[in-house]
């Protein structure tokens, strides 16, 4: 059976020189790809790997001068922290829409919060201010409940917390946010300026 499988997976002979050389060639792009975009930043919790993209400068920038700042990083906010699989999954398919709005130039000017999202930060508010959401009613609030008028989601009330009135990508024009470096290797350049 297992040779029957391979008769199918590699190509004739006549074919072989060239599918390694796209073999090749995709393996270049993707290695590039995931170099250009820092891809392996997004595996940590480091703030810093949110502003990567230039999207996220305003909502970095308004974070440093939140109360949260010293507290909680981008992830302890926007990530599912029940456990580490649905952490990491939550971050690829996160991470996968970013990249592909991104790259497609769909971005919107205003970002606003997607559903799933939003019940993970309302779920991460709970986890960590427990105690003072006791006498208030709003524990188990969800995304659908506050829609239909049956309960509040956290910033409701807290609408500066802890990004402020970010609302587009001009609202903090001079924000001072950690700029990545150029992608385009030193190899390239010194080829470019000649």
């Amino acid at each position: 059976m297992g040779k029957s499988i391979l008769r199918y997976i590699i190509p004739p002979p006549e074919w072989r020189f060239a599918a390694i050389i796209s073999i090749g060639m995709l393996a270049g792009v993707a290695t590039y790809t995931l170099y250009v975009s820092n891809a392996f930043s997004y595996l940590s919790d480091d703030p810093k790997a949110c502003v990567n993209c230039h999207l996220m400068a305003p909502e970095y920038a308004t974070w440093q001068h939140s109360s949260h700042r010293d507290n909680a990083s981008c992830n302890d906010c926007h990530v599912p922290q029940d456990n580490i699989f649905n952490k990491y999954f939550f971050k690829a398919k996160d991470g996968l829409y970013h990249a592909s709005m991104f790259t497609l130039r769909m971005e919107p000017q205003v970002i606003q919060i997607k559903e799933a999202s939003s019940d993970v930060v309302q779920a991460n508010c709970e986890r960590c201010h427990n105690n003072l959401n006791e006498n208030i009613g709003l524990l188990d609030s969800n995304t659908k409940m506050a829609i239909h008028g049956e309960g509040r989601l956290c910033w409701d009330c807290h609408r500066e917390v802890p990004h402020g009135r970010v609302k587009s990508q001009s609202s903090t024009p001079n924000a001072r946010v950690p700029v990545k470096g150029s992608p385009t290797p030193a190899w390239l350049k010194s080829i470019m300026s000649k």
